[in-house]
């Protein structure tokens, strides 16, 4: 999956936006409440947005400088650091994530346009740069879900429900542990494959629902299985 990078600078602002707006609501008992990632308070949630942004940062200088630069310092620094910032009071979320939105919309805005085919290390493995500006959209808008807070994968807009739909069932379609389906768009003849074709159900659907669904973040209620029967079981995604 390739895409211009700057096409999404300003879908990026207002996933933003809008995961401020929510974070700004929450007071420090939502904050310690659970969000929909086990194990994660909404303030873990939050606490990984700011050095998710912070990670990204590292990878758009690897990407303008040449440098080897990791997109965190090790697993170990990842988890450490979203774990001491996860108890923090309301306002010091709210300042850190505004702050390192910033500098990562710095960082995106310092790029020359030959970075940009660079290829960088991340946590799971090398990536084209072209791709960093939709990893940061893909996190907030996932992540804003993740909070629990009143942001729905029904409130994704119809791009990035394509954009997401493509990167799971592309990601998929290399995988054992991935049932067989087709996946088609509710009023719409186009369809995603994965696995056999000749076996697999035809699951029906809008694009943000169907994402939603693949990625855990629903289970599929609003989803339509055709022949009749149980939905896939998809495997975890990432």
């Amino acid at each position: 999956m390739t895409m211009d990078p700057l096409l999404l600078i300003g879908d990026v602002d207002d996933a933003t936006t809008r995961l401020l707006r929510t974070a700004a609501r929450l007071d420090a008992t939502d904050l310690a409440a659970p969000s929909l990632l086990p194990g994660w308070s909404r303030g873990h949630v939050l606490a990984h947005l700011a050095r998710n942004a912070d990670g990204f940062v590292n990878l758009l200088t690897s990407a303008r400088t040449g440098e080897k630069i990791p997109m965190y310092a090790s697993a170990e620094a990842r988890t450490a650091d979203i774990e001491a910032g996860a108890p923090r009071p309301p306002e010091e979320h709210l300042d850190d994530l505004r702050r390192s939105a910033d500098r990562f919309a710095e960082a995106v805005a310092a790029m020359p346009a030959p970075a940009w085919g660079a290829t960088v290390e991340t946590r799971r493995g090398p990536w084209p740069a072209t791709l960093l500006v939709w990893g940061r959209l893909r996190e907030l808008e996932i992540h804003h879900v993740d909070l629990a807070a009143g942001y729905r994968p029904t409130d994704w807009s119809e791009d990035f429900g394509h954009r997401l739909l493509h990167e799971v069932t592309t990601a998929f379609a290399g995988r054992d542990d991935a049932p067989s389906m087709v996946l088609r768009f509710d009023g719409s003849r186009h369809e995603l494959v994965v696995g056999d074709r000749e076996r697999a159900p035809v699951v029906t659907g809008p694009p943000a629902e169907l994402g939603a669904w693949l990625t855990g973040r629903s289970t599929g209620t609003t989803l339509s299985v055709t022949p009749d029967g149980h939905l896939p079981r998809p495997p975890e995604w990432i």
